[in-house]
């Protein structure tokens, strides 16, 4: 076969020509395109890709945080690209971008889930990309507030499915663990105390004079005293519970002995080892009873071997698989909110592992907001 120089190197001749064609017969498509008139041009309405923004599994988008009225749906997914509360490894703030990301292979006619047998975006239940909160990232205390406030004015709308919930709930998407505060200050002013189940490796309910608030109240709002806040406000009941513990303590005793006066009791990493994943499950769901619960999942309660890609990795944690048979187990429990929170793109690896998983947690998480009506206060 005849060849043909190349600036790579030698080409054959057909290689070269079928190249040529194709080129000639896009530029013929895109032609055909821009000369069609509108009235006949084709729509795309069948196409199965979507185009355009990137939202959590191609879920429509919808400006849940403009004054136009009319807008109704059940379960909102929101972005609070947060991460100037952190103590450890910045980068959160574009953990919303990661998850939706690790989202993008997820389609609606292909989700329905090996184990549950269900398919949430085939439900009945209207399920919505709000986008992000803006935030600004000079000011923590205005960036919180701005979030409550975007959380506000989605409790403030009414859902489409009224047996299951009067209003739409929300799985808020971090940002660092401090993004819970605010999502927690709003929720309570629609369903009154809850009870929390929060999936961490750290208790986050460190008195401000152990974290930060020795050097100013500015710094002692941050991603491990939050839920002491939350307490000190009266958000959150006495019967929460934090899954998969397993980081080292400032002050073994005073920390524990904080930790149970803002109302909590703890599962540790080990004891699935002890108890196994229904002995898991049968402690949160016990402890939460028939209260509204609201859930946080920190991404680092996952072994750093699956979940890499967050600010303050801790080793010994659980696998994916582990974390999500205990979601799916939570079936019952009347979860009125939740997040993801932690995720740091940048210290992931080629596969995005972590944005893959934390966007499978997120479809956990609507598994059981579809599953089980709640009531407002």
């Amino acid at each position: 076969m005849r060849q043909l120089v190349h600036s790579l190197g030698w080409l054959p001749i057909g290689f070269v020509l079928v190249n040529v064609a194709h080129s000639l017969e896009a530029q013929k498509n895109f032609q055909y395109l821009a000369q069609t008139p509108l009235s006949t041009a084709p729509t795309f309405d069948n196409e199965d890709t979507p185009w355009g923004l990137t939202t959590y599994a191609n879920i429509p988008y919808v400006p849940c945080l403009s004054k136009r009225d009319g807008l109704t749906y059940d379960i909102a997914v929101l972005g609070a690209p947060f991460d100037t509360g952190t103590t450890g490894r910045p980068g959160a703030r574009f953990g919303p971008g990661a998850i939706r990301t690790g989202s993008s292979r997820i389609y609606a006619d292909a989700a329905w889930n090996l184990y549950t047998g269900e398919n949430v975006f085939k439900s009945n239940v209207k399920i919505v990309d709000c986008g992000d909160v803006p935030m600004t990232r000079l000011d923590n205390t205005v960036a919180l507030k701005q979030l409550e406030r975007g959380h506000d004015i989605i409790n403030a709308r009414t859902s489409v499915s009224k047996d299951l919930s009067p209003v739409p709930r929300i799985i808020n998407l971090g940002g660092d663990h401090t993004t819970t505060l605010s999502a927690l200050r709003a929720a309570h002013k629609k369903w009154g105390k809850l009870s929390v189940i929060h999936f961490d490796a750290h208790i986050d309910t460190w008195n401000p004079k152990v974290l930060g608030g020795d050097i100013s109240d500015y710094g002692a709002v941050n991603h491990g005293t939050f839920l002491h806040i939350a307490h000190e406000e009266g958000l959150i009941t006495n019967s929460s519970i934090h899954a998969g513990i397993r980081a080292p303590l400032a002050h073994p005793v005073k920390d524990m002995k904080n930790d149970r006066r803002c109302g909590f009791d703890f599962v540790t990493a080990r004891d699935l080892d002890r108890v196994g994943i229904s002995g898991i499950i049968e402690r949160l769901k016990a402890r939460v009873g028939n209260a509204n619960v609201y859930i946080s999942v920190d991404i680092d309660v996952l072994d750093p071997a699956y979940a890499p890609a967050t600010g303050t990795a801790e080793p010994g944690g659980w696998t994916s698989r582990e974390l999500l048979t205990i979601l799916d187990g939570l079936v019952g429990v009347k979860v009125v909110g939740a997040d993801v929170v932690e995720v740091a793109p940048a210290y992931d690896g080629a596969g995005e592992i972590t944005g893959v998983v934390a966007a499978e947690v997120v479809q956990s998480l609507l598994y059981l907001m579809i599953k089980t009506p709640v009531a407002a206060e």
